[in-house]
């Protein structure tokens, strides 16, 4: 059997990747606060794990339920789409709280990283292939004024992608480890950028244009080339994907 862990799986991106997992019958551990009723409907192969990525308190025990849905019988193969992730906050530099900031730190960043360390072992244990993917941005690559936190927490995925990409090679495990870029979609995160001011992001009225000329990118499509890149046996570890590449 092939399981696929998707975070942020509620909506958006999440939820198409699920989908489509879920149409090449492939079983989805979907973690999010609050469940899908759509993906609920698919039984047997969705199983929903109730939980704050952002609270990193628990991601030891949220990893050992999943590893518990997933190795109770002979797992194949695990993918691991490490897509929940937040923009805010949205401010200058030196008027962002503390607090607000470990919460982003430790969703946009430890969250990832943790996961992916726990599947990296156990997979290894168990002697079974894992297909990581952590999504993010092409603001990993270009600084953005009111985004300090978004901007760096991308770009230590990468980088993060990149190093533990490294190691699987040496150690020779048949783990792949990427990054995606999915480009500009329409979700709740850019209705989010779009409601903030310009004195908190530089761009925003840019990013209503994007709005108003339709040029966002659907989450089907975007999730489409995500799943298509995942289960290609010429999956290359450690690259940084782009969706322009693609659509």
């Amino acid at each position: 059997m092939k399981y696929a862990i998707v975070t942020g799986v509620s909506k958006g991106l999440g939820e198409s990747i699920a989908k489509l997992f879920i149409d090449l019958n492939i079983h989805v551990i979907g973690l999010s606060r609050s469940t899908n009723n759509q993906l609920e409907n698919h039984g047997d192969l969705f199983t929903h794990i109730s939980c704050d990525l952002a609270n990193i308190n628990t991601l030891d025990s949220v990893c050992d339920e999943i590893s518990d849905v997933i190795f109770w019988e002979e797992a194949t193969t695990v993918y691991l789409v490490n897509n929940a992730a937040t923009v805010e906050p949205i401010a200058q530099s030196m008027h962002i709280k503390t607090t607000d900031l470990t919460k982003h730190v430790n969703l946009n960043t430890i969250a990832p990283m943790a996961i992916t360390n726990y599947f990296l072992k156990k997979t290894t244990e168990k002697g079974v292939q894992l297909i990581s993917v952590v999504i993010t941005s092409g603001a990993a690559e270009k600084p953005s004024y009111g985004w300090s936190a978004y901007c760096s927490t991308k770009a230590s995925v990468n980088m993060y992608t990149k190093t533990a990409a490294l190691e699987q090679e040496e150690l020779k495990n048949g783990h792949k480890i990427i990054a995606f870029s999915p480009g500009i979609m329409d979700t709740n995160m850019q209705e989010k950028i779009r409601s903030s001011s310009e004195d908190e992001f530089a761009d925003v009225e840019k990013f209503k244009e994007f709005k108003d000329n339709n040029l966002l990118k659907d989450t089907d499509l975007v999730g489409g080339v995500v799943v298509d890149i995942l289960t290609d046996d010429d999956v290359e570890n450690g690259k940084i994907y782009h969706v322009r590449d693609y659509v």
